[in-house]
Formats: C-alpha cells, structure tokens, sequence
C-alpha cells in the first residue's frame, strides 16, 4: 500500500509539473529476493534492495526461476536460446557487446518475465539506470556484478534459483535525503511564520479591543462627569412646566410634576433627569434641537460621526372612494418653490377637463 502510495505521489508530481520524470532525475531501485536448495536439507533465503529499474522498464513485481542464455552469457544476438524447463521464468543475462534493448528483447522473444542484467567485471556491486526505449512493456532491472556471479554460478551448477523483484524506492535530486531536509526545514519554517503571523494578528485585534473598550470607558466616564456639571433642579407648584400641559419631557413623553428633577441642557431646554442622562450618553445630542451637548461640554468624541440616514420626503395621497390616487402634494416646500410658477398636474382627466372650461 506504501509503495503505491509512493508511486501515485510520484505521478502527481510529474503530471504538475513539479519533477521530470527521466532517467536524469529520478531512478526506482528494485528489490531483489532469491531462494535456493542446498542439499541435503538447507534453503537459503536473501534479498536486498540492490536493483535499479530500467528507464522503460515498468514498475511492477516480477517473479520465475533464473535462466542464464547458453554460449553467450551477454545475450547478444537474434540466435540466443534459453533453456527454459519451468514457467514462469526471469532471464539473466551479463551486461556488453550489444545494447540494453537486444539483450531485452531476445529474452523477452522466448518468453521471459522479467530481464536482469548484471554488470561487467571490476564494478563490484555498482549498478546503471539502463535505458532500453526499443525494450518495452517488461520488467527489466540491473544488478551489480558480484550479486549476478553468484547466482550465475548457482544456475550453471544445477542449483534452481528462484527470484522475486518488487520495487524498491525512488531517488534523485527531488528525492535524495538532502532534499527532504530542505523540504522539512521550510515546512517548519512556512509553518512557524504562519503560527506567528496568527499570533500577531490575534494580539493586535486583542490589543486593540482593549484599547478601544478602554477609550469607550474613559469617553462614558468623561461624558458622566460633564453631564454630572448640568443645571439640575426641582419643580415647583407654581413653575411654568408644571402648570401648563404644554410642557412635556420630549424622551418620555410625560408632562412635568411638582418635586420632580429636571436637567437644564447648555441650549436651555429641559427634561427629566432620569430620562436624558441615559440619553445623553448614547445620542449625546439635545433630542429637540439636536444640539451636541457633549461636546459644547468639551467632551469630543473619538469614533467615527453617526450619520442620521435621511428620511424620504413625506407626502400626502389624495384618494377617492373607490378609485386610485389622484396626485401628490409635498408636506415641504422645497427651496426653490415658485407658486406662479409651480404647474399642477391631474391624474383625474375629467377634474382637468371640468377646471378649463
């Protein structure tokens, strides 16, 4: 499951863009098990992950019994002949004198699973990311030369050698170890800023609610301390809002009674005490003439202006029992209102009619 995990990532890669996928990048090592019978009774067991797949060799896995090619042990030529006694069956053949790809394809004629081609002489267990591109669609992987001798010398002893090649993992400059250290020191790091970028964030709007909760605190605390400076008095039997009905507190909408307390703005109007404190400190304006009394106190105030949304201008429908409006009149004469000058226009055509005869 990991390693078709590895092989799905790999691809997404390629497909973004993000690697080449060649020979020049990135090469997949392969695994490589035997088992054999030593008489009388002894098997052996070995594997390793000393292989390199081919650059057009499939990633698959790949079994049979190892079978060396007679006379030639490189494999050259149309003429090569294996002698195969059991299926399935992995051809292994010795690296020179013909290309990747006729060695492959000979063994692949006579129907091999798999290729492996073992190095030449002297190169201990080094091994070449071969490229066979006229040798497709089989599973074909190269081995050091030491690993090949020694199952070469088995098989042409009589010994029956069976091998498994599965693949290994992938390598290359977008892969090797150095890379992924550099990968992991910038997700750390990516991770790091942003953490700290949230950190910051996160303290400046605390820092600023505060500030501003505070400013709110001290504005309601300056606000109470001047309204706390306002004429405050009582009334009395015989003062003018107490006997006349016309006086009324304009917030609550309540006429004045002797021994209540009333509070004298800056622009001389009045109103209960209890009713326009609260006012004062949430519309901070006179509520008949809209007077900023908060202000002609000194207290200004630091968050941005209310603005009051402008109401549309009223008018008046006049109707007929029955039927649909006739016209519309403005409460409000607007600045540049000409009576000579002003036409009136009816809806109502018989009305219109009737007043020009």
């Amino acid at each position: 499951m990991a390693k078709k995990t590895q092989r799905s990532l790999l691809l997404l890669l390629c497909l973004s863009g993000l690697l080449h996928c060649s020979a020049a990048m990135v090469f997949w090592t392969a695994v490589v098990d035997i088992n054999y019978f030593i008489p009388p009774n002894k098997t052996v067991d070995k594997g390793c992950e000393c292989g390199m797949f081919g650059r057009n060799s499939p990633l698959a896995q790949a079994a049979g019994v190892v079978v060396l090619p007679l006379g030639d042990p490189k494999g050259c030529g149309q003429n090569i002949v294996y002698n195969v006694s059991e299926l399935p069956w992995i051809a292994l053949i010795k690296r020179g004198n013909c290309t990747f790809s006729e060695k492959i394809n000979a063994a692949k004629g006579q129907g091999a699973s798999a290729v492996v081609v073992y190095n030449v002489d002297g190169s201990g267990n080094s091994t070449l990311n071969m490229a066979h591109s006229e040798a497709l669609e089989i599973v074909s992987i190269m081995i050091g030369n030491s690993i090949g001798m020694e199952i070469a010398s088995l098989v042409r002893n009589g010994t029956r050698v069976r091998m498994i090649i599965d693949a290994g993992n992938p390598h290359g400059p977008w892969m090797d170890t150095y890379w992924l250290y550099f990968m992991s020191i910038a997700f750390f790091i990516v991770t790091a800023a942003s953490v700290a970028y949230f950190l910051f964030i996160s303290a400046n709007r605390l820092y600023n609610m505060r500030m501003h909760q505070r400013a709110e605190t001290k504005l309601k605390s300056e606000a109470k301390k001047a309204i706390g400076r306002l004429q405050v008095r009582t009334l009395k039997r015989d003062d003018e809002e107490t006997t006349s009905d016309s006086h009324m507190c304009a917030v609550c909408i309540e006429s004045y009674k002797a021994g209540e307390l009333v509070t004298v703005l800056t622009c001389d109007h009045i109103f209960h005490q209890a009713c326009i404190e609260p006012w004062l400190l949430d519309k901070r304006t006179c509520p008949m003439c809209k007077c900023d009394i908060l202000k002609s106190l000194g207290v200004e105030m630091e968050d941005e202006e209310r603005v009051s949304p402008a109401l549309p201008q009223e008018v008046t429908v006049v109707t007929v029992a029955g039927g649909e409006a006739m016209y519309e009149v403005p409460l409000t004469r607007p600045l540049n209102f000409d009576s000579e000058r002003q036409e009136h226009h009816y809806d109502n055509r018989a009305f219109e009619a009737t007043r020009g005869q």
